[in-house]
This record gives C-alpha cells, structure tokens and sequence, in this order.
C-alpha cells in the first residue's frame, strides 16, 4: 500500500518539474503564435516565436530554420545567419536565404561559401543565382558566366539571367550570345531595345577583319547598354589582341572615365600610337570637356574635322567647344555647318535649334525653322518635339512650346528634359502647382539621374 507520508514529497518535485522542465504543449503554443505572426507579416515576432517552439520542440529540425527566415524577412540579416547557422539542416531555401544575408551583410565571401555549401546539397536554379550575383558584386565575369548557365540549365523564365549571360557571352563567345540575348527579349519586352543594340553590333562584329576591332564593336554597344564594367573587359581584350589598336586603347579610356577613374594614361597611349585617328581625336575632347579645359576640346575637335571634313559629328563638337568657350558666332557658324553636311539627319537640325534657344540667338530666324524641321524629318521623335518647344519657349510662344513638350511627352512619358522644360513653361505662365507637379515626377522618379539633381536644385530655388 502506497505510504502517504511520500505524497506530499512527490506532489512537490512534480510541480517544481512543470515550472522547470519545457513542454510540449508551450511549444506547440510557440509555433501557433509565430504561424499566426507569420501570415500577419510580424516577422520580427515571428522569428521570436519560432525560436521559443525551437526550444521547446527540440526534435522539431525545422524550427530554427523556420526562426532564421522569419528574421530574414524583417531585415534582421545578423539574426537569420545566427538561426540559420543553428539549424541541423537547411532546405534549399534556407541555403539561399543564409546566402542573400551574408550578402546584405557585406560579407561576399561568407556569401559566395553558402551558395557553395549549398549546391553541394541541392542543385538549385535560385543558389545558382545567388552565386551569379556575389560573383558580379567581385566583377569575377567567367565564374558569374559559368553560374548563370547553370541557372539557365535548370529551367528558368528570369528574363535577366538571359540577358546578362547575352551580355557575357559577346565577350567570351559572342557565337553563342544572339540566341541568349533574344529569349530575354522575348521574356520581357522592356530588355528590347538594349537587345537590339547588342545583336546590332554583333552582327556588325562579324564583318570585322580582326578580334581586337570585334572587341572594340562589341565594347562600344555595351556602353550604350551602360554595362560600362563589361565594355572595358571588352576593351581589355581587344588590347591583348592587339596592344597596337589605337581605338583600343583610347575606348578603353573612355570606359575607364565612365566608371571614375581617370582614363588619361590611355587616352595617351592612343595618341602616340596613331595621332590621325578621328576615334582618338573624339575621345579626348570628351575628355578634356569633362575636365572643363575647352581650349583642348576644341583643338581636337578641330583636328579631327580637319581629317574627317564631311562628318557633322565633329563640325558639331566643333560647335559645342566654341560655346562652352563663349564664341558664341563660331559656335553657329559650326553647328550650322554640321547641319547643311547632314541635310537629312534631324540630330544636327535639333543641335542647331537647341544651341540657339539655350544662347537666345537668332531663334526666329535660325533656332526655330531648323526645329521645325527637326520635327519633319522625325515627327515621332520626343527629342526633336522637344527642341521644337524649346524654340518657341525662347521665342516667348508658350502656348506652342507647351504643345510640343506634351507631344513629346506623349511619345515617351519619360524623356526627363521634356518634364524639365515644360515645368519652365508652366512657370512662365504662372501655373506653378503644374511646375512643381512636374519636377517632382523628374526628382522621385528612380532612373532619372542628372536631370532628377538638376528638378531638385529647380524645386529649391523656386519653390524654396
């Protein structure tokens, strides 16, 4: 028979031991709540939570998982690598996730080891992906090729994997990048006129005579893509092709500018290996005006319309040096002259008109007939509609200049100069609530660059 006098003694470890000991009906508490948290999108207590049922659910592998990718979601980067590292395991998620938060830690080797260890385990289009982007972020461009094809062989429909593994292959294989370039088109319609330019110069690479001029084809359209990173190892390799290309060495220098660096040494080393070369000639002007010294823009625009006579191009950087300058008549003379050498190139009527708005010379007799006929020779075009506004902005026309800038806009909502110009029209009528509405479209709007600082410092001064 069971003593009683033990009753009490045992009553009393059994209810130090609830206190003391986890169980398991907390733990399913725990998850309950960090589940509800969870759908409620409270990621910061759900992780909390799923740490607590991690806890007390101790055979529940999954739960520290679960815990690290609820941190991840509410940013806590620091946090998710602590639980994730936790785990016993991970899930191909899970293997991602510890990857994009080493990353967003600016730690790209910790970063670039998870995706690794991960594809160990898993072989996965989204690691695959991870490790194409670290490897970009380290400008490692084969690796970052060798990792997008994996991703690509996988299965994928993101239309940016194809194009930039386009973007790779015109350097490494350019035979093998039209296909990837045209199924990111086809993927997604916006990469369209950037793919045009590419299967353009790669079509125009394949008539060239050597490597090292396919390079520079090839190189020159990637910076009209704005892939500056990729048209200098394009450049780069136009050079080893042959260390004697002038135009190699001055695109190079060029590339180099566009990504902050000087590019001087290059432009140089053009220079000494072939002084007549208009290519050479242009690059430097461009960059003597980034560095404000006309004088030697002009003096090789000078040059190089002296080698090439029937190129508007340098008839009209011959123009623009002259202006910058403050010769203001040499300047017309020479963007005129650009003009009569292209009778059918709207580019240089637009020059021309633009040049004589913007200086208020001669725009009733010079400015405006030229953009207008800009505007016939190119009616679909938002530049020319918009230096055609010009014109009769300058001209005091504002009711016409307010038309011209609205068909520009029609034509392409996001021709940012057109926002610019027409909020200086609203202000010249006294409608500032249009004004305002319109360089603050160009400020907040992501891709706007120069002219969103040029709206800012306008929304400053004039609307203080």
């Amino acid at each position: 028979m069971f003593n009683q006098k033990w009753l009490r003694p045992l009553v009393l470890m059994a209810l130090i031991a609830a206190m003391i000991l986890p169980t398991p009906i907390s733990g399913y508490s725990a998850l309950r709540r960090a589940e509800a948290d969870q759908r409620a999108g409270h990621h910061a207590s759900a992780s909390q939570n799923f740490q607590d049922a991690a806890r007390l659910l101790f055979w529940r592998a999954d739960l520290w998982e679960r815990a690290g990718l609820a941190a991840f979601s509410a940013d806590d980067f620091p946090g998710a690598v602590m639980l994730l590292n936790r785990a016993p395991e991970l899930s191909e998620e899970g293997w991602s996730v510890l990857g994009y938060s080493h990353f967003r830690m600016d730690d790209l080797p910790s970063a670039l080891l998870a995706f690794q260890r991960g594809l160990q385990v898993y072989d996965s289009p989204y690691m695959y992906s991870g490790l194409a982007y670290i490897h970009r972020q380290q400008k490692d461009w084969n690796a970052e090729r060798l990792a997008l094809e994996n991703q690509i062989r996988l299965g994928t429909d993101d239309a940016f994997a194809y194009y930039r593994l386009g973007l790779l292959l015109c350097i490494f294989d350019p035979q093998r990048a039209y296909d990837k370039l045209t199924i990111a088109s086809s993927l997604n319609p916006e990469l369209d006129p950037a793919v045009q330019t590419m299967r353009s110069a790669l079509n125009l690479s394949y008539t060239q005579a050597d490597k090292s001029a396919q390079m520079i084809a090839l190189g020159r359209a990637l910076g009209l893509v704005q892939e500056w990173e990729l048209a200098l190892a394009a450049f780069g390799r136009a050079i080893a092709s042959d260390a004697e290309n002038a135009e190699a060495w001055a695109w190079l220098g060029e590339a180099k500018q566009q990504l902050g660096q000087d590019g001087r040494v290059e432009l140089d080393r053009a220079l000494s290996l072939d002084r007549t070369s208009v290519v050479v000639r242009g690059l430097r002007a461009l960059y003597w005006e980034r560095q404000e010294r006309y004088a030697q823009m002009l003096a090789e625009y000078l040059l190089a319309a002296e080698y090439e006579p029937d190129n508007p191009a340098w008839r009209a950087g011959v123009g623009d040096a002259y202006a910058k300058r403050g010769d203001l008549n040499a300047a017309l003379t020479a963007f005129q002259r650009a003009a009569e050498l292209a009778p059918t190139d709207a580019t240089y009527r637009r020059l021309l008109a633009v040049f004589c708005a913007e200086n208020n010379i001669y725009v009733e007799e010079i400015g405006l007939p030229a953009a207008l006929e800009a505007v016939r020779l190119a009616p679909e075009s938002a530049e020319m509609l918009d230096a055609l506004g010009m014109a009769y902005f300058s001209s005091g026309r504002f009711a016409n200049a307010e038309q011209s800038f609205l068909k520009a806009l029609e034509i392409d909502p996001v021709y940012y100069p057109a926002h610019i110009h027409i909020a200086m029209n609203y202000l010249a009528q006294g409608n500032r609530v249009a004004a305002v509405n319109s360089l603050t479209f160009v400020r907040d709007a992501r891709a706007s660059g120069e002219y969103g600082e040029l709206a800012v410092k306008l929304l400053v001064q004039y609307f203080p």
